[in-house]
């Protein structure tokens, strides 16, 4: 079972006639990812790769019943297009834009949690159910299906984590990368929730990075769960007040290290990582634990 998005999800892109909507639409139909439809204002009656397009969100969502959207346009039209897809029932929203104003997604996000809706990002990777699912930049051809869940902030250290549980023999179910940006929709805490729950997951990698305090809450959540979850945070040795990547990824205070973070996630009883090739003993523990 699948957490967020699986074969019965019906995906839109709005934004699809765009370059790089056109190259997330092929590949999602390439790998059997369930796109129904696209959205484009203007466009309507053209398709994508066989795929329809329309003028609204909702006349996509009447015409194919869809649940889910990826949004890939500008930064300064993402908020009408995330209110819009809300509005037409849209339940499962992943952001791919960058730099999206603050205000705005401070906005959205809000009005999301008012309509059960939930939001990856903005600045988000996106969302895979390995071989069921794929609405994200993590190309299908390099996921090996699994057990293991990855919640993360950053796309990049996702692909480094999926490569080195490849290396060991090991796949994930469901990876959820939430976004780099300052305010995001869905927190570690509620993707940590969902993976203890799911009967497919058996032990979660959680990967975070300086700035905010997400860790706080996080922290009471893993101390609940009853599978093992593996957290690395990076930045461990990043300045104070210097953005690292991200725009979310900057200290302003002690808590907003690396190493206070993995302090607070440890006392909560996660396996921290000091380097990303620890990784290699999520292997040798599952094994003995099930022994």
């Amino acid at each position: 079972m699948a957490i967020i998005i699986n074969s019965d999800s019906k995906v839109i892109i709005q934004g699809i006639t765009g370059k790089v909507g056109k190259s997330f639409a092929e590949r999602m139909l390439l790998y059997f990812t369930p796109l129904v439809a696209g959205v484009t204002p203007g466009k309507e009656g053209q398709d994508i790769l066989g795929v329809p397009v329309f003028n609204s969100v909702q006349k996509a969502v009447n015409l194919t019943n869809a649940d889910t959207s990826l949004i890939i346009v500008q930064p300064k039209l993402v908020k009408q297009a995330v209110l819009e897809a809300i509005d037409a029932g849209i339940k499962v929203i992943v952001i791919y834009s960058e730099g999206v104003p603050v205000h705005d997604s401070m906005e959205f996000i809000q009005y999301a949690k008012l309509h059960g809706t939930m939001i990856f990002g903005p600045n988000s990777a996106g969302v895979v159910s390995t071989g069921i699912a794929n609405i994200s930049d993590i190309h299908d051809s390099i996921l090996k299906p699994g057990n293991i869940g990855i919640v993360s902030r950053s796309g990049t250290l996702t692909y480094e984590v999926i490569e080195m549980l490849k290396e060991n023999g090991l796949g994930t179910s469901t990876v959820a990368c939430l976004g780099g940006d300052p305010i995001v929709g869905v927190q570690h805490a509620d993707v940590l929730r969902m993976f203890e729950n799911d009967p497919d997951t058996r032990a979660v990698i959680y990967v975070g990075e300086i700035g905010g305090n997400d860790e706080i809450s996080s922290a009471s959540v893993i101390r609940q769960m009853t599978k093992p979850v593996f957290s690395y945070i990076a930045g461990m040795y990043a300045p104070e007040d210097k953005r690292m990547g991200h725009a979310g990824a900057i200290i302003s205070n002690e808590s907003e290290t690396a190493a206070k973070k993995q302090e607070i996630l440890k006392s909560a009883g996660a396996i921290t990582l000091k380097i990303l090739t620890d990784l290699e003993q999520v292997s040798t523990k599952l094994s003995v634990s099930s022994s």
